[in-house]
């Protein structure tokens, strides 16, 4: 259902009916008075909502990519349910999920310059004032995309690297 939907659609409806259902949860209690939500908690929310709808397919097709002859094999040797969980499962969903769990984290990287549209300042947000105020929005409009270049480029050697990790032991065909 998240993933069906634009993410501008998400965090809109998170911070304009959030608040509305929390007043409503709130009057069942007897509180009358009006409710705001932090602009912070709403972006945490709606960015980690979006993001794990993706990621939990993600994690979805790495379980399903496991070889059931190996969890077979692995009942058959007569392993618990949690040895074959932490030999058998974790380090090969993990090895199969990583290369779509990092594009899920630089799509939210990217995902969070939709967030100042509640208010939150951040780089975009930030860049947009400064440009405003300076009348120079190349110059404020560019460093923000070289930060966002910064981040997705340590991001992406820090999913390389896991990547590595994960697949230690396995032929290069």
């Amino acid at each position: 259902l998240i993933g069906g939907v634009p993410d501008l659609l998400v965090i809109y409806l998170l911070f304009f009916g959030g608040s509305m259902a929390a007043m409503a949860v709130a009057r069942v209690f007897g509180y009358e008075e009006y409710i705001e939500i932090d602009a912070f908690a709403i972006g945490t929310i709606a960015l980690g909502t979006i993001s794990g709808a993706y990621a939990t397919e993600v994690i979805r097709g790495a379980v399903l990519a496991v070889p059931k002859g190996q969890i077979e094999a692995a009942k058959a040797c007569g392993m618990s349910r949690f040895l074959l969980f932490r030999r058998i499962m974790v380090p090969q969903v993990a090895r199969f999920a990583l290369p779509g769990l990092g594009n899920v984290w630089q799509l939210t990287l990217k995902d969070t310059s939709l967030i100042s549209i509640v208010g939150l300042v951040e780089i975009m947000r930030q860049a947009s004032v400064a440009s405003g105020s300076t009348q120079k929005p190349f110059t404020f409009y560019l460093a923000a995309g070289v930060l966002y270049l910064v981040l997705t480029a340590f991001s992406n050697k820090g999913f390389g690297l896991a990547e590595l990790w994960a697949n230690r032991g396995v032929r290069r065909a």
